[in-house]
């Protein structure tokens, strides 16, 4: 059992009822973070007096048993003190320590290039993919000069404010000659060069809507002509399907320029779901002036039926519409192939997927409006023949339900793409194998890839890195030897704080390094993949 203790300074120690003889450290030193020594037993007479009465009681208890009993050999009661590192308060001045880059040290600390010159250049590792490495400058050097410059911090405030001032100021006259060159540009013409935006026009989807939009329009102008000569329902639903094709793809052509112009910090991901938009918007407008009002006509034709009167030019202007929105109809097809082509996609899975919005909107108006013609051309014939207009009116409303599908199923496709849907699952399981199989991550978890629109795609997941490995890369890339003499100069606490925080930073940068070789991976498998989130378990 155990019966007997003792204190001694800040130390207990319990001592078994075994009548073994004891014999206490002179001394007991207790080592601080600090590297500081305290003599406990030197110092303290209590914890002598206590060892003193210990002795006489242990020795009195040997005289008793001393007749049966061997005395066992001497040992020393050993203590082993802890050294714990003293937890740091980090506060302001210590993050002074961090680093800014030199635009934000002019911006916010209004100083000049030159007064940068004269400060420590650090360089980094560039979050960019176009440069390794950049130069920033500590922080608490920016906040030392700016006051050397303007001399305290209320100068330096008044500055900012006045900087402040003058650029709202420089935005309000730099939207005024704005206004003032546009309504230039309006009266004496614009003279510029073809901008890049005006280029896309001439090639690919947009190629394919301006060829539309011009087809379109003749087609209308024609039909509408055919229809106040014959009063045809049929010819009627027709010049307004053709009217409905040429504003929709209007605004497929306003969005493709939109989509063009460059992300900005209220966009910082671009404009390139402008497409998606829209095309939406076409296919509301399909539904609404093309399905609406062809089904508004045929309605109307039942319930009122008129003879028809001669529809010779309307079977002309219906051919030369067939050829004309077949012609647009092959244009689209070519298009959508090789597209289809270059991504590794079937023909029906580009459409489905709705990869180019803009080219698939061109394509489903120009093959509803060939399957229009045929069914406004069939029940004009049954017209003349039978002559009972009531054919006439069905194949308003025919056109009118064929209309209405093909805006169903634009809404729908948009409207899936602009919800942000995931890849294809063998896309992203190469994306996954690709992590999976690096040395440094460890396991990967919550895995998401998103695509943005016209072949972008965001990836994201959460890495837990073997931190083995990472140290391992690290150390590759370090001289051992002296390394090594660098820990065997270690004596004190604070040499082993400092190699340490030294040589932690160091990690830190190579696990930096390590996920921008693994984004760098990334977007070469997968040419698609613009934006990476790698974050750290």
């Amino acid at each position: 059992g155990w019966q007997v203790s003792m204190k001694s300074g800040s130390l207990s120690y319990i001592l078994p009822c075994n009548r073994l003889p004891v014999q206490l450290m002179s001394q007991v030193r207790v080592y601080t973070s600090n590297g500081q020594k305290k003599d406990l037993g030197s110092e303290d007479t209590n914890g002598s007096a206590r060892g003193e009465t210990l002795h006489k009681v242990e020795t009195g208890r040997q005289d008793t048993n001393s007749a049966g009993q061997k005395s066992l050999p001497k040992q020393p009661i050993q203590v082993k003190v802890k050294a714990v590192l003293k937890k740091r308060e980090y506060g302001p001045k210590y993050t002074q320590n961090n680093f800014i880059t030199g635009v934000r040290a002019i911006n916010e600390f209004c100083l000049k290039s030159s007064d940068l010159d004269q400060l420590r250049k650090i360089k980094r590792r560039s979050p960019h993919d176009d440069t390794e490495t950049f130069t920033v400058y500590l922080r608490s050097d920016v906040e030392a000069k700016s006051l050397e410059v303007w001399g305290s911090p209320e100068a330096l405030a008044r500055e900012r404010k006045r900087r402040k001032e003058a650029e709202i100021k420089y935005r309000e006259n730099l939207f005024r000659n704005q206004r003032l060159l546009w309504e230039y540009k309006e009266f004496f013409g614009n003279t510029k060069p073809r901008s890049s935006t005006a280029a896309m026009f001439f090639k690919g989807p947009g190629k394919v809507v301006m060829v539309a939009i011009c087809i379109n329009g003749l087609n209308f102008f024609f039909k509408l002509l055919a229809w106040v000569y014959t009063g045809s329902a049929s010819m009627f639903s027709e010049a307004i399907h053709s009217l409905a094709d040429t504003c929709n793809q209007a605004l497929l052509a306003l969005g493709i320029s939109q989509s063009a112009r460059t992300p900005d910090p209220t966009h910082p991901y671009g404009f390139t779901n402008m497409r998606y938009i829209a095309s939406l918007i076409s296919g509301v407008g399909i539904f609404m002036m093309g399905a609406g009002l062809s089904w508004y006509h045929g309605i109307i034709g039942l319930l009122h039926p008129h003879p028809v009167e001669s529809l010779l030019w309307a079977y002309c202007i219906l051919a030369g519409s067939l050829v004309s929105e077949g012609a647009t109809l092959l244009v689209a097809i070519n298009e959508i192939r090789r597209s289809a082509r270059a991504k590794g996609l079937s023909f029906y899975q580009y459409v489905v997927q709705s990869r180019d919005p803009s080219t698939n909107v061109v394509l489903l108006e120009d093959a509803a409006a060939v399957l229009s013609v045929a069914v406004a051309a069939t029940c004009m014939a049954l017209t003349s023949l039978t002559g009972n207009p009531y054919y006439d009116s069905v194949g308003s409303l025919g056109v009118g339900t064929l209309l209405g599908t093909v805006s169903a199923f634009l809404i729908y496709t948009n409207t899936e793409a602009l919800l942000g849907r995931s890849i294809e699952p063998e896309q992203l399981q190469k994306l996954t194998e690709l992590l999976e199989s690096d040395p440094v991550v460890r396991a990967i978890h919550d895995v998401k890839a998103t695509d943005m629109g016209m072949s972008k795609v965001r990836f994201k997941a959460e890495v837990d890195f073997d931190g083995r490995v990472v140290t391992r890369s690290y150390l590759e890339k370090q001289d051992i030897e002296q390394l090594l003499q660098e820990i065997q100069q270690v004596k004190t606490l604070e040499e082993l704080e400092a190699f340490m925080l030294k040589h932690g930073e160091n990690i830190v940068d190579t696990l930096g390094a390590e996920v921008d070789r693994l984004e760098k991976d990334l977007k070469q498998r997968n040419p698609d993949v613009r934006h990476v989130d790698l974050e750290i378990l």
